[in-house]
């Protein structure tokens, strides 16, 4: 069984289709044909189902694929380890981040005490996070909910008061604060990879009594701050973002304490537990961590 047989399998079990998986690897079809022959006949049993040109893997396929891929994330971890031990391994950390206003201030306080490391940053939203840690293609998360999965650790970094925004109008413009309850019956805008994405909303609106009727849900908060100042519906919004919000927009906008229920949003880091990180990596995670130890008011202190 060599290492190449392994990977032309995955191919194979990833596309279904022996023509696209050759044009893939770029051999020919009858050679792959021969290869998954070969891989079959050392493990003892059929690994696909074939229809034509199309196949499909079996029950036997599915385990072996299931603890093939495991096996080369193990290897590429080992890998990985050993590069960082050799100091060949570049310098460099991968972190997905939903839109989080503290990443600017958190990275930039790390680059001047750790000014070799490079930073790549990857803009997800909290639904697929868990898959690329687990896949191993980042080293870490940070998003405003805990990344859920048996093998997740999720340590709080810091906490934002979240304020209602709305638009400047007569209704809102004379009041500092309101209870959410008494917008029950507005329509909410929504960022679906940013602080307030739909589950925080509706967790929020859930504690205060009712379940909000969301109009839309976009990615950027300025073209949200845009629809909430032409009345299209409210929104979430972190004090730290709105005080660095455009005069342009704060001309059309407004925004209200939430005293029933005060609103807070809680930005976490994730990483896969029992898996190596690479120096630089988990020099970054101890940074972030070791930030929340200094923050006592609620704010990040860097």
């Amino acid at each position: 069984m060599e290492l190449q047989q392994l990977r032309y399998f995955q191919t194979v079990a990833r596309l279904e289709h022996m023509t696209q998986a050759a044009e893939e690897l770029n051999i020919t079809q009858p050679a792959l044909s021969r290869t998954i022959s070969r891989l079959e006949e050392d493990i003892g049993v059929p690994l696909f189902e074939r229809k034509g040109r199309h196949i499909r893997l079996n029950r036997y396929g599915e385990i072996f694929l299931a603890h093939l891929e495991q096996s080369f994330l193990e290897l590429d971890q080992a890998k990985k380890k050993i590069n960082d031990m050799a100091r060949i391994e570049n310098l460099s950390v991968s972190i997905a981040t939903t839109n989080v206003s503290l990443f600017p201030s958190l990275v930039s306080a790390f680059l001047r005490q750790y000014p070799d490391i490079r930073i790549r940053q990857y803009l997800r939203s909290d639904i697929n996070m868990y898959q690329l840690l687990e896949k191993g293609e980042v080293d870490m998360c940070i998003s405003s909910e805990p990344i859920e999965g048996p093998d997740v650790q999720w340590d709080p970094l810091f906490s934002e008061e979240l304020l209602l925004l709305v638009p400047r109008e007569e209704r809102f413009v004379h009041r500092q604060e309101i209870r959410l309850i008494d917008v029950a019956g507005e329509r909410f805008i929504s960022s679906n990879t940013s602080y307030d994405s739909s589950n925080w909303l509706e967790k929020l609106c859930e504690q205060a009594g009712f379940a909000p009727k969301i109009s839309f849900e976009g990615n950027d908060s300025v073209v949200i701050g845009e629809m909430v100042s032409l009345g299209l519906g409210l929104s979430f919004i972190p004090k730290p973002l709105w005080e660095k919000f455009s005069e342009l927009l704060k001309d059309r906008l407004h925004v209200l304490t939430l005293t029933e229920p005060h609103c807070t949003m809680t930005t976490g880091i994730s990483r896969i537990t029992g898996r190596y990180l690479p120096t630089a990596a988990q020099t970054f995670y101890s940074f972030a961590i070791q930030r929340t130890w200094d923050n006592k008011n609620g704010h990040p202190v860097f």
